[in-house]
């Protein structure tokens, strides 16, 4: 396998500690955005997990007309760099359009391609273009191993540097369910997978005008996952999901967030002892 270098001190794959990609699904403000930030690098230095700062400056795919989206891409991009600068970690963001792949790159460290626009040619010919890692998604109606196809896409546009993540599959009208052995058969492909436990929680337009979630099936899904077998876990994460403006039925609250970092701790210390039964 590959590993995937994000920074010159951060790589994801075979050998390299647990990375978690995390943050608030939405940047809502500098602030927020920063304290965020800072409170989950304080989680992850405790632990000694690698840490990924993880927020969208937009939403564009939001259920509603009326759902709040994010920033503008200036000053989200403006967040973003202060996030790097003052916290000292790599970011990373969502890209919709392939004419925002330039300018993204300009500042994370990670551009990444929604689940819905995972097969879109001309959006990942122009994420690859940058040479900065893409994280795809894989889309909700995709199986695995049609992965294959998004990494060729990738590759012939000369890239290597790519992450793939699993974050559920349609089941019915409303509902996620995960196929846990797209773990591995998406790693297969010769790439670092991330799992993605909190949208894999997700009701997609559950709640009529915006998605449901069941946040308590987090921990749950992120054990079985790390049991499985993942190079890092996407969680996203809010101080009060309650009253976030986005995704906040399927984020984890921070003050949860160690306990269920330790459980995953906990399940990767116990594989490395004892080999995986095939």
């Amino acid at each position: 396998m590959i590993q995937t270098q994000i920074s010159k001190t951060l790589s994801i794959g075979d050998g390299c500690p647990l990375t978690l990609i995390g943050g608030p699904c939405v940047i809502e403000s500098g602030d927020f955005t920063l304290k965020m930030a800072e409170e989950i690098a304080k989680v992850c230095d405790r632990l000694g997990v690698s840490f990924i700062f993880k927020s969208s400056f937009d939403k564009a795919n939001r259920t509603s007309i009326n759902s709040f989206r994010g920033q503008p891409i200036e000053s989200g991009l403006k967040i973003l760099q202060r996030v790097k600068e003052e916290v000292g970690v790599p970011v990373l963001t969502d890209i919709h359009e392939s004419h925002q792949a330039a300018t993204v790159a300009e500042v994370v460290d990670v551009l990444q391609i929604p689940a819905f626009l995972c097969r879109q040619t001309d959006l990942l010919l122009a994420a690859a273009a940058t040479g900065k890692v893409v994280n795809v998604k894989k889309g909700q109606f995709l199986a695995p191993w049609d992965m294959r196809q998004v990494v060729r896409k990738l590759e012939a546009a000369g890239t290597k540097r790519i992450l793939l993540t699993e974050r559920g599959t349609s089941f019915g009208y409303n509902t996620l369910v995960v196929d846990f052995r797209s773990l591995p058969q998406m790693r297969s492909l010769g790439y670092p997978v991330v799992f993605d436990a909190t949208h894999s929680v997700q009701m997609p337009g559950g709640q009529g005008d915006k998605s449901g979630g069941q946040r308590q099936f987090v921990p749950y899904l992120a054990r079985a996952a790390a049991a499985i077998g993942i190079d890092a876990l996407f969680m996203e994460i809010h101080e009060n999901p309650d009253n976030a403006p986005s995704d906040g039925p399927n984020m984890i609250p921070l003050a949860q967030l160690e306990t269920v970092l330790r459980q995953i701790i906990n399940v990767r210390n116990c594989l490395e002892v004892t080999p995986a039964l095939v």
